[in-house]
């Protein structure tokens, strides 16, 4: 069993920078592949970026060059940088994992809000 907590989000402005966090506990943290989704209001919820344990990225093209994602295994924790933010970024934003070998996200985060004001 994992638990996933967010934190980082809140009110910025458009071009402004933000990262999340998502303090991970449970037992090997190291071997989830991680991801950060977003749901906006009245819109379906979608992938943002994920990492493998291995590091290895992927984004969504609406993201590629502003977001970055990263993990520290050590402290169990993964990272959203987020830069040149826009207003449709807006959304609730959660972490979830899943083992490398499992196709579906198992184990879900509670989200933390990101508005981006114009």
């Amino acid at each position: 069993q994992v638990q996933l907590v967010e934190s980082g989000g809140g009110l910025v402005q458009a071009e402004d920078s933000l990262r999340l966090s998502c303090a991970a506990s449970g037992r090997a943290f190291s071997v989830y592949t991680m991801g950060w989704f977003r749901q906006a209001p009245g819109k379906e919820r979608e992938l943002v970026a994920a990492i493998t344990s291995g590091g290895s990225t992927n984004y969504a093209d609406s993201v590629k060059g502003r977001f970055t994602i990263s993990r520290d295994n050590a402290k169990n924790t993964v990272y959203l940088q987020m830069n040149s933010l826009k207003p449709e970024d807006t959304a609730v934003y959660y972490c979830a994992a899943r083992r490398e070998w499992v196709f579906a996200y198992e184990y879900w985060g509670q989200g933390t809000q990101v508005t981006v004001s114009s």
